[in-house]
């Protein structure tokens, strides 16, 4: 699981400095966990997202940020509570879910969502 900086961000995401429209840059739809060291939920979220990247791995890519340490790019997504997370698809818009989600939430989404299977 990678922890995205702005630049890594822009690489592999979305490059939101260059294009208002939303453009994945991405090869697989993604999960980005916006969280903070100190958010007691966000530590709960953390073992299903490992769970998660080893289950979908080649097929869904989980990502990190460290909203304490890539506070602008916390700001371009107007994350306001922790844990946030931004559910990508390849060919739609991103959707954004707030708080702890439990594992068959996440499951349900990157099957519905994604359209993947394990």
């Amino acid at each position: 699981m990678e922890h995205l900086t702005k630049e890594t961000f822009k690489e592999k995401v979305f490059n939101y400095e260059a294009s208002k429209e939303w453009k994945f840059e991405g090869k697989n739809p993604c999960i980005i966990d916006f969280y903070a060291d100190w958010c007691g939920p966000c530590k709960m979220v953390a073992p299903v997202l490992e769970e998660l990247a080893e289950e979908y791995k080649g097929k869904v890519d989980i990502y990190k940020v460290n909203t304490e340490q890539q506070q602008e790019l916390a700001a371009a997504f107007g994350i306001r509570s922790i844990p946030s997370i931004l559910f990508v698809p390849k060919d739609a818009e991103p959707q954004m879910s707030m708080g702890a989600l439990p594992k068959e939430s996440f499951v349900k989404a990157i099957e519905d969502v994604f359209k993947v299977k394990k």
